[in-house]
């Protein structure tokens, strides 16, 4: 099955006709995001998602770009989910919090409809956790607070996006890569992410400096910069997921016995791409 962003399956507006009996039963089972190796967060995050993951930034100098959590040292990899499904970091980004709702547009985002993920395992018609709307076809709170929140972070979203405009604009940006060894030796390499050069940062000028302490970016910029040292944290998540480890050394030889050393993996492009509605 093919996701939609990411962690989303079969995403459908919500309405009081066809989900007026539909219940969601939210949990700690975060198996939806188990498959994805990096997701986007917004900047008002970023002091909290520092303490535990790397914040690097998807997109070409030429494309959008938007700040991700690097999640996984692999595509399909998120090694913050254990074997139970619990998310094991202390801090879970919005992106997956605001999960199984999204916001759609089709207007390039001039209006937004709610919608669910109706594939989520929550969902259900037993009546089982919170009730989207009573039997009168009326909204419940639950509903009311979940479109309070999606709409709170769509404007912090809106934000980060000014966010890395101006980081595009100041020429901040260029390409990185992560190098990863294994016990045994062999190389996994991480690309398609991009991070803040220090030495363009270096050389701002002083009102370039200020104007972004002035709106607390240049906050951001070196929060994004400390947070570069969890990768060290993410290569001993891996080395005790053996099933990881495991796959890791068996790509790894099979690529050896093509003359390399090295297993490429990429920061998931569709995170940037301008051709989905869903923000």
């Amino acid at each position: 099955m093919t996701k939609q962003l990411l962690i989303y399956g079969q995403v459908e507006p919500i309405t009081n006709k066809s989900h007026k009996d539909l219940s969601v039963k939210l949990g700690e089972n975060y198996e939806f995001a188990r498959s994805t190796n990096s997701i986007p967060l917004i900047a008002a995050e970023f002091p909290l998602a520092a303490v535990e993951y790397p914040i690097v930034f998807a997109g070409t100098a030429d494309d959008s770009v938007i700040p991700v959590v690097i999640l996984g040292l692999r595509e399909d990899e998120n090694l913050y989910v254990n074997g139970q499904g619990e998310w094991t970091a202390k801090y879970v980004p919005a992106f997956i919090r605001r999960y199984p709702f999204v916001f759609s547009s089709s207007d390039e985002g001039k209006t937004f409809t709610l919608c669910i993920d109706e594939e989520f395992s929550g969902c259900n018609r037993e009546g089982r956790g919170e009730r989207l709307f009573d039997a009168d076809g009326q909204q419940m709170q639950y509903l009311t607070n979940v479109l309070e929140f999606l709409k709170d972070y769509q404007a912090h979203y809106q934000r980060t996006e000014a966010f890395c405009q101006k980081l595009k604009e100041l020429d901040l940006l260029e390409p990185m890569s992560a190098q990863f060894t294994t016990p045994k030796g062999e190389k996994v390499n991480l690309t398609g992410f991009m991070a803040i050069d220090r030495d363009k940062l270096k050389a701002l000028t002083g009102d370039q400096f200020k104007e972004l302490a002035t709106t607390d970016e240049l906050e951001l910029v070196y929060v994004h910069i400390q947070s570069m040292h969890n990768f060290n944290m993410m290569l001993e998540r891996a080395k005790g997921n053996d099933a990881f480890m495991d796959e890791i050394l068996q790509d790894n030889n099979e690529t050896v016995s093509k003359k390399t050393t090295k297993k490429k993996t990429t920061v998931r492009k569709t995170l940037v791409s301008k051709k989905t509605d869903i923000n």
